[in-house]
Formats: C-alpha cells, sequence, structure tokens
C-alpha cells in the first residue's frame, strides 16, 4: 500500500481545503442551535462545494471553449470544460434563493415562538403539546 507522500497531499491541497470548508460548514450545522448559524453553516457548504466543482472544470493549459470565426477548430488546443461553470451558475441562484426562504421562514419562526434557538423551540412546542393533551383529557371527562 503506497501511504500519503508530500508530493501528494501538495498535488491535492485545493481538494482538502475544499473538504475542510466542507466539514466546517457540516459541523456549524450540527453543532448549533441557533436558526441563523445553520443558515451560515449552509450557505458555507454549499460554497465548498461549489469550489470543488468549479476547480473540476479546470484544465491546466486549457482555454475558453469558443470556436474561431472560420469554425474550423484546431485539434491540438486543449478546451477546459464549461459545463461545471454553468451548473454552478444555476446552482447559485438556487442557493440564493434558499437561503431566502431560511431566512423568511426564520422570521416567521421568531414571530411564533419568540425565539430563534433550536432547544427552545422545541421546548415550546413539547409545552404547547402537554397542555393540548391536559385539555383534550379535561374535555373527555366533562361529557
Amino acid at each position: 500500500m503506497v501511504g500519503f507522500n508530500q508530493e501528494f497531499l501538495l498535488g491535492h491541497l485545493p481538494y482538502w481545503l475544499f473538504i475542510s470548508l466542507m466539514m466546517v460548514g457540516l459541523y456549524i450545522v450540527m453543532a448549533r442551535g441557533n436558526l441563523i448559524k445553520k443558515i451560515i453553516g449552509i450557505n458555507i457548504f454549499q460554497t465548498s462545494v461549489f469550489m470543488f466543482y468549479i476547480s473540476i472544470g479546470k484544465i491546466k493549459g486549457g482555454t475558453a471553449p469558443i470556436l474561431p470565426l472560420d469554425m474550423k477548430a484546431d485539434p491540438t488546443v486543449l478546451y477546459s470544460n464549461p459545463l461545471p461553470h454553468v451548473l454552478i451558475l444555476t446552482a447559485i441562484v438556487v442557493g440564493i434563493a434558499t437561503t431566502s426562504l431560511g431566512l423568511a421562514l426564520i422570521i416567521r419562526i421568531r414571530e411564533a415562538y419568540n425565539t430563534i434557538e433550536e432547544l427552545d423551540i422545541i421546548e415550546v412546542e413539547k409545552g404547547e403539546q402537554s397542555r393540548e393533551n391536559i385539555y383534550s383529557t379535561f374535555s373527555s371527562l366533562r361529557r
């Protein structure tokens, strides 16, 4: 088995950075109870995925895939793949829309529960459920 050597680690440095950034975003989503911080964690995770896909589309020594005016492509020219860049533009728009929707939902949650902390919301929900159970028990006894 071939071990990790310095050349392998340095040769794949961008990928290690993307993975590190992805894990930071995942940690924020899982470890924080504040809903705003969870949205920020999702955005960090999303950004690392964008950077990863954009880095896949870049080829060392590659040029933009634009044909010359005479429409005769030189087969010796190396072109970069434009598909990851196009997909990421779409993903960025979807990410912005998702973030906006998440923030709007957090505003509504804040209005309803007077908090944006996950544990506080769970406690309020448990309190409401226990009150509903008590009311339903008393109303069934009255009949």
